[in-house]
């Protein structure tokens, strides 16, 4: 399967550009409401308490849409993780079941799946856009070796037996697909726009709610800087390769230090 396939470059893609670019619109939203709107629109004070309300409501929303993007962001990451596991195990157990074919086919297939952990592993902890399309091209590649050479050996001696390899190397594959589909699996920009547009207008709304704007609007400072901090750890969270948070290949790892090259 091709991992690059599908994927595009975003906003979302960048946290800390995400966090620069929301703190400095989210600041600039705070003083349009205080300085601009103001003078717009001058508040009385019997709209005070209507304004309130509306105010509470809005970022009670925006709280409450910050906490679900934040719910997603983890969920697909623990996803992620899940699924390098099973995928560790998938070949791990392919490995094993390569003893079960004749000398000659058995050490070919092991020779195989050992080149495939290392461009799995490189799979996970590359950056590169270059690297990884030649990771992309060599994992394509082995895979269609690796089902070769459990194929020839079925279709020579059609037992129990190399049926049970082939299958065991049908989960190799399977496991890569579920693991790159989890990948490209990420927030919707439509959830980051609705999200994006209610921040601005509640910093609008408090900043033309400040009733000293000198002195309110420093105080105020903080609303936008916590919540650039939160929007950045939602990206990085859900971007699975250019995050400080990342999903390392662990359980890869492991079975690879296990398990000796023959």
């Amino acid at each position: 399967m091709n991992a690059l396939h599908g994927a595009t470059i975003r906003l979302t893609d960048f946290p800390l550009l995400v966090f620069v670019t929301s703190l400095v619109l989210l600041m600039f939203s705070l003083w349009a409401g205080a300085r601009l709107l103001r003078r717009w629109f001058v508040p009385s004070d019997n709209m005070r308490e209507d304004f309130g309300i509306v105010l509470g409501a809005s970022l009670t929303l925006l709280g409450l849409l910050v906490g679900f993007s934040f719910s997603m962001a983890v969920s697909r990451y623990d996803q992620r993780k899940s699924l390098e596991e099973a995928e560790a195990n998938a070949i791990g157990t392919e490995y094993l079941r390569a003893d079960l074919l004749p000398d000659a086919d058995a050490a070919k297939v092991r020779a195989l799946l050992h080149a495939y952990f290392e461009q799995r592993i490189l799979f996970y902890t590359v950056r590169d856009p270059d690297r990884l399309r030649e990771i992309d091209a060599r994992t394509t590649a082995l895979q269609t070796e690796m089902w070769a050479a459990v194929a020839a050996p079925a279709k020579a001696a059609p037992t129990p037996t190399a049926a049970l390899v082939a299958m065991g190397m049908n989960d190799v594959l399977n496991s890569q697909g579920y693991t790159q589909a989890a990948w490209w699996n990420r927030i919707p920009p439509a959830a980051w726009l609705l999200m994006t547009v209610i921040a601005v207008c509640c910093h609008v709304l408090v900043g033309y709610g400040a009733r000293n704007a000198k002195e309110e609007i420093t105080l105020l400072i903080v609303l936008p800087l916590i919540l650039s901090i939160s929007f950045f750890l939602i990206a990085d969270i859900d971007s699975p390769r250019r995050g400080v948070i990342r999903v390392q290949p662990q359980n890869l790892m492991s079975i690879v230090d296990a398990i000796p090259a023959r």
